[in-house]
């Protein structure tokens, strides 16, 4: 089987592609013939070793893919050969062929395609945990949400929506006016526009209910500024660090410097809450697992559907990731392993 390497920290022309072993399902673990896989802005910033939780260089990344069962392992119930399944890889996912716990494997309904299978877990685990989990999301709540046309932007869109959230407020650039306006979000232009400002005014100056921020920096807290009293502050990710597909230490030394230093004593007069959140480390695996059991049932009842931007063939990951380095997705990109 081909799998997708990083051999080191790099930009994306150091990516590779490599021939290895089958895998074999151990004890508990079943092996998938992956059809489809997902990338994530994580990833990207494994490729430039700035991601704190990655494997030792050597590795291959990978949180998610969907796919068809190949092998079963002794002690494996419920799950047979040719089981269509969602699986959650943590790491490895970039493969033609992946073996892995089968508690980390779900069966799809044939209703549910492997696009919107790879499509799910990590961008609207994410977003569902942070809005939903920890944030309760009511009726009427307001929501900021930066880099808005990406893949939590526009899972954020769909589930603010399906809960019946009254105002979501999307930050993106210029050319992404018109597809972020679609999802039902009121745009704001990151280079022209003031999102503070802006959250201030559409709310009577109260500030919104919610943001969200995967940027990271001194945007932090001018996101955290945009709350309005009892609002609050979701952190997961440091898209601030990245500049580029090339590692650039300037960049991810600037984030670090201007990341802003909460004040408890001001939190609690203000009742503001900051939720650090990183799925990958989330300890109680079936948090997690009532997160996709309440999202297939959002998406089987029509109330999401998750936009896709673009397939590429694995051979092209290294194009893939270039177009989200450019910013240049509207929705989640997918990689294509299926036999040819």
């Amino acid at each position: 089987m081909r799998k997708v390497v990083y051999p080191r920290a790099g930009g994306v022309d150091s990516i590779q592609i490599v021939e290895s072993e089958d895998p074999e399902p151990g004890l508990g673990q079943v092996s998938v013939r992956v059809h489809r896989a997902g990338i994530n802005f994580a990833e990207l910033m494994m490729r430039q070793g700035l991601y704190g939780t990655s494997p030792d260089f050597p590795f291959t990344p990978g949180y998610e893919t969907a796919g068809e069962v190949i092998g079963i392992g002794e002690g494996v119930e419920g799950l047979e050969a040719g089981d269509r399944v969602l699986a959650m890889t943590g790491f490895g996912g970039y493969s033609e062929k992946v073996a892995l716990d089968s508690g980390r494997v779900f069966p799809l309904p044939d209703s549910i395609s492997f696009d919107q299978a790879a499509a799910i877990p990590v961008t609207y685990g994410t977003a569902y945990h942070m809005l939903v989990h920890l944030g309760n999301l009511s009726l009427g709540d307001s929501v900021l949400v930066h880099h808005a046309a990406g893949g939590v932007g526009t899972a954020v869109a769909q589930i603010c929506q399906a809960l019946g959230a009254s105002l979501i407020i999307g930050t993106a650039s210029g050319p992404k006016r018109s597809f972020v306006e679609s999802l039902g979000m009121r745009f704001v232009d990151r280079e022209d526009e003031d999102f503070v400002e802006v959250c201030k005014n559409m709310t009577e100056g109260k500030g919104v209910h919610h943001a969200i921020d995967p940027v990271g920096g001194g945007h932090l807290m001018r996101s955290y500024k945009s709350l309005r009293r009892g609002g609050k502050l979701y952190y997961f990710g440091a898209s601030a660090a990245v500049k580029g597909d090339k590692p650039s230490r300037i960049a991810g030394l600037r984030m670090w410097a201007s990341m802003p230093r909460f004040d408890p004593l001001k939190m609690m007069g203000s009742n503001k809450a900051v939720f650090g959140v990183h799925m990958g480390l989330l300890d109680d695996e079936s948090v997690f697992k009532g997160h996709l059991e309440a999202l297939s049932g959002m998406l089987l009842e029509g109330k999401i559907d998750p936009v896709i931007d673009s397939v590429w063939r694995f051979e092209q990951v290294a194009e893939a990731q270039r177009h989200i380095h450019d910013r240049k997705n509207r929705g989640k990109v997918l990689l294509d392993f299926s036999p040819e």
